[in-house]
């Protein structure tokens, strides 16, 4: 248990600051599935449409380093390659 003024401070900022990464690290997640639900239907301009629609998300959530910028580069990367698969 923090002892001190500055620590239980800190420990209150520190849990904020946890709560908003877990649900911006939610939020990721969920703009991934909507892409990856668009795939699965099979229609590439929609599967296409949602990819650009949720990029700006993903991009947003990596810059304020909730998940690092490659993780976030890797997973537009790999949705992008699955829709260019779709037949």
């Amino acid at each position: 248990m923090a002892n001190t003024a500055q620590a239980r401070k800190r420990a209150r900022q520190a849990e904020a600051t946890r709560q908003r990464n877990a649900s911006l690290k939610s939020s990721l997640r969920t703009a991934i599935k909507k892409v990856r639900k668009a795939i699965g239907a099979g229609d590439k301009a929609a599967a296409t449409k949602e990819l650009q629609a949720q990029q700006s998300v993903i991009d947003r959530i990596a810059d304020k380093k909730v998940v690092h910028k490659n993780t976030a580069s890797r997973s537009k990367a790999r949705l992008a390659q699955a829709i260019k698969a779709l037949p």
